[in-house]
């Protein structure tokens, strides 16, 4: 989905900044991060490099999206609390994940919460969608960076319990 606030999320988590301007992704622009020793468990404790790749809005006859998503660890999938219709795209997006990795993580961002805080209604959507795919899903914004981090801890959190790394 076009203008959820993925690129925005990146940028945030990797550089920690935000700016403005919308440009749409076009193919993937690939970034990387260590993130700093995390829990995975009781008593346990890892390190992650995620590799990251921005990949463009999801399109539902795009062949070369297979092609980004094959071998993924796990997938952070944004909706824009602003579109109740991204909401609505998530099953799509998830399976579209899910057969080109079946192995892989998949975790929800609601994005712009900042912004969405008068459409209770849609975080309400959001949440109801994640409980009955029994999906984790945090309210992030990437303009404060609100919860930004904590959603690829969750991400990274999900992969080493699955046994992926």
């Amino acid at each position: 989905m076009f203008g959820v606030g993925k690129t925005s999320l990146v940028r945030r988590f990797v550089y920690d900044r935000f700016e403005d301007g919308y440009l749409s992704t076009i193919g993937v622009k690939v970034s990387q991060k260590l993130l700093p020793p995390i829990q995975t468990g009781e008593g346990k404790f890892g390190q992650f490099n995620f590799l990251l790749w921005d990949i463009e809005g999801f399109e539902e006859n795009s062949p070369q999206l297979s092609n980004y998503l094959v071998g993924a660890a796990g997938a952070l999938v944004v909706a824009d609390l602003l579109r109740p219709e991204t909401i609505a795209s998530l099953p799509a997006i998830i399976n579209r994940f899910r057969k080109a990795a079946p192995a892989g993580q998949v975790a929800l961002a609601g994005n712009k919460i900042d912004l969405a805080k008068t459409s209770p209604e849609t975080v309400g959507e959001l949440e109801r969608f994640a409980a009955e795919s029994h999906l984790p899903f945090l309210l992030t914004s990437a303009k404060t960076g609100e919860n930004v981090e904590k959603s690829f801890q969750v991400l990274a959190r999900q992969i080493a319990q699955s046994g992926g790394r």
